[in-house]
């Protein structure tokens, strides 16, 4: 038996660090959107879990969010069996879109289907949290509030981009010293839990058409790397109708009217050597669920 699932990347088309919580992570009000650009899952039985990738760069070992998903779907079920699970890589890493995220939760559907086990969501949601902030987000995709540490889900009406341009530097950003750089208060006060309710309020009502795109990590993230600040200016100049940092970096993505003005904009950035360029789509809920499988 063997198969191949899609591993698609995310941009934050909204993103506030409010504050650190008291169990030491930072509080987070975030909107997750699921696009077009993604990594390759294939699947193969075999007596112990084996992963191997295309990119030499990528770890295959106990490092790898695809390995401890597996191990612990595994224990947790009594699997007696393994996986072979190649991994065709096309989501820069870094880069802010959370493509190891995403490597992790189609791992676990894609597990789930080769070993032919019955898993509930709310114990797939459970897993997803041991391995990281976005995995959780990932069990969803589409549009989609998160917060909490991010883990918190609250699928939205889905967006619709057709003609967005992310581009990556190669830079790598460090999200520990992002959110370090961020100073971030406490939230502890009656104040601090008003801000959040009203992130959440906005979250789920504004229109990200029309709003003023926002991300918390680009004033400490572009000081530090100003190429990140021009990469936004330069698809603003070029005529993006919104440009905004995805998550603590290094990618930016931009949103265009239409494909003629993206296409100028891919043009003008072929001297650009260090800046890969990826034009994609906003991938909705039901499409994400339908290229997964998922039937929960």
């Amino acid at each position: 038996m063997s198969f191949s699932l899609p591993s698609f990347a995310k941009i934050n088309l909204h993103l506030e660090v409010l504050g650190k919580r008291e169990d030491g992570y930072h509080e987070l009000c975030t909107v997750f959107q699921t696009v077009s650009l993604h990594d390759t899952l294939t699947f193969k039985e075999c007596t112990e879990v084996r992963l191997t990738c295309d990119d030499p760069q990528i770890p295959v070992d106990k490092r790898n969010l695809i390995v401890k998903a597996a191990e612990i779907l595994k224990e947790r079920r009594n699997v007696g069996t393994g996986a072979s699970v190649h991994l065709k890589k096309r989501i820069p890493s870094p880069g802010g879109l959370g493509g190891g995220s995403s490597n992790a939760a189609a791992a676990l559907f894609g597990l789930v289907k080769l070993w032919k086990i019955n898993v509930s969501f709310h114990e797939l949601m459970e897993i997803a949290g041991l391995l990281g902030s976005d995995v959780p987000f990932f069990l969803y995709g589409g549009t989609a509030l998160g917060t909490g540490r991010g883990t918190d889900i609250s699928p939205v009406t889905d967006f619709v981009g057709n003609h967005i341009l992310i581009v990556t530097p190669d830079i790598a950003v460090s999200t520990r010293e992002a959110f370090a750089g961020l100073n971030a208060a406490n939230l502890t006060s009656d104040a601090a839990k008003s801000i959040l309710n009203n992130c959440r309020f906005d979250g789920r009502s504004v229109d990200l058409h029309q709003a003023a795109l926002k991300n918390d990590f680009e004033t400490t993230v572009f000081a530090a790397h100003p190429e990140i600040s021009a990469i936004k200016q330069e698809l603003l100049d070029h005529g993006a109708k919104q440009a905004l940092m995805s998550g603590s970096g290094a990618s930016v993505f931009a949103i265009f009217d239409k494909e003629e003005t993206r296409q100028t904009t891919i043009k003008a950035l072929e001297n650009k050597l260090n800046w890969r360029k990826f034009a994609v789509a906003a991938i909705s809920r039901d499409q994400y669920r339908e290229a997964l499988g998922i039937a929960y």
